[in-house]
């Protein structure tokens, strides 16, 4: 009996060790969440109860940035603002294998401006995850779909002080849902995720507008050479160098069925719902300090993109619907200076052309990397020309200081 009974104590110890062993190391708070990756440089502020049964570890992140305006169009100006404003949560309870994360938002950037009727914007993620071991993971709550790189990376982690145009205009962001992720990732081989989700496809924070419709997207990470080091698709430029080239190519797709937004989970809402299309490629090649990302975003419609007011036909708005093109190149000198640039292309749809331009956005940006990604200083000048239906043009720029900080 005493055999048994020390038999089942030590299987009992050794399976616990083994979840907490799958969750993370001894020495590493970070848990690295598929679905939600964020670049740290420290470990952030962690707290761990005396019987292990609940973790908390918190970090914060801010942008704060000055921008010079010349527009064909308007005056010189200047605009100096709290872009982002983050507090971030995670952890686990009761076991390691069942983890949260909470995102806030404070920066009027951020939250976005108050409109009546709508619900205030100060949560960004809200997610519960069942990890069952390290090549699974599963979640609910409201939280990144599995969409393009630039957007799944979070904003802390750019080379530049903002993402692309193309971005703004095509990406899937965040949404309400269940999410499944396989994870494949090997550091001198080749690796694969695959990932897909079902969602609301409102995007976050809705409330008042239940449908019918929902959100499916899937989408596939090919690592030829093997995994990046450090989980380095996790943010742009080769901050770690790496000594062999690393190489990802991904593809999503997303299908939105009765979306009741202009940008599927973005943008004002239409008049009527539609049922949308976005395909999102990317590719990524770091080798020595030299970083090179190409993406390609397009949104379609499966009908009329048009949406028409249906008590004022001369009142409308309409799906945005086209494509657009992404080229990035970087160098990281050893003095941890970076210079970048960036040149994106966007043509809209021959429907919505007469309503809204095509678009050229060049960037040219340098960064200083005191503490990596955490704590960095950089400045960008960025030219933008736009093509209006009637064939003329329209030509503004910037030029942006911005210092990033965070734990």
């Amino acid at each position: 009996m005493k055999r048994v009974l020390l038999s089942f104590l030590l299987l009992l110890v050794w399976n616990n060790y083994a979840q907490v062993s799958i969750q993370q190391s001894k020495d590493d708070n970070d848990l690295k969440l598929s679905s939600l990756p964020y670049y740290s440089f420290g470990k952030g502020l962690g707290l761990t109860s005396p019987d292990s049964l609940f973790q908390l570890n918190i970090r914060f992140r801010m942008q704060s940035r000055v921008t010079y305006f010349d527009s064909e169009e308007q005056s010189p100006a200047y605009d100096g603002q709290i872009r982002r404003l983050r507090l971030r949560f995670d952890g686990y309870v009761g076991n390691p294998k069942f983890l949260y994360v909470i995102q806030l938002s404070f920066a009027p950037g951020d939250v976005g401006e108050y409109q009546e009727g709508e619900n205030v914007n100060i949560i960004r993620d809200a997610v519960i995850f069942y990890r069952p071991n390290k090549n699974w993971n599963i979640s609910f709550g409201q939280t990144k779909l599995p969409g393009n790189r630039q957007r799944v990376n979070s904003s802390g982690a750019l080379q530049l002080t903002d993402r692309s145009i193309n971005n703004a205009r095509f990406t899937i962001d965040r949404d309400f849902g269940f999410q499944v992720h396989n994870i494949n990732e090997y550091q001198n081989r080749f690796s694969y995720n695959l990932k897909a989700a079902l969602s609301t496809g409102e995007g976050r924070n809705i409330t008042g507008r239940a449908d019918d419709g929902v959100a499916l997207t899937g989408k596939v990470e090919l690592f030829p050479f093997g995994a990046f080091t450090k989980d380095g698709t996790n943010f742009e430029g080769d901050i770690v160098r790496e000594k062999k080239a690393k190489f990802m190519f991904s593809g999503a797709f997303q299908q939105n069925n009765n979306s009741q937004r202009t940008q599927g989970q973005l943008g004002a809402y239409l008049f009527d719902t539609k049922t949308t299309q976005s395909v999102l490629l990317d590719a990524m090649l770091k080798y020595q300090g030299f970083s090179l990302m190409s993406s390609y975003m397009s949104r379609s419609v499966s009908d009329d993109a048009l949406s028409f007011n249906p008590l004022d036909a001369t009142e409308f708005n309409y799906v945005y619907v086209g494509n657009g093109f992404d080229y990035q190149l970087s160098y990281m000198f050893k003095n941890n200076y970076e210079l970048i640039g960036r040149y994106s292309l966007q043509h809209v749809s021959a429907e919505i052309h007469p309503f809204t331009p095509h678009l050229k956005q060049y960037s040219l940006g340098l960064t200083k990397y005191i503490w990596e990604h955490t704590f960095k200083l950089q400045t960008e000048v960025t030219y933008n020309t736009s093509y209006d239906f009637n064939q003329s043009t329209r030509n503004d720029w910037y030029f942006r200081f911005q210092v990033e900080i965070g734990i």
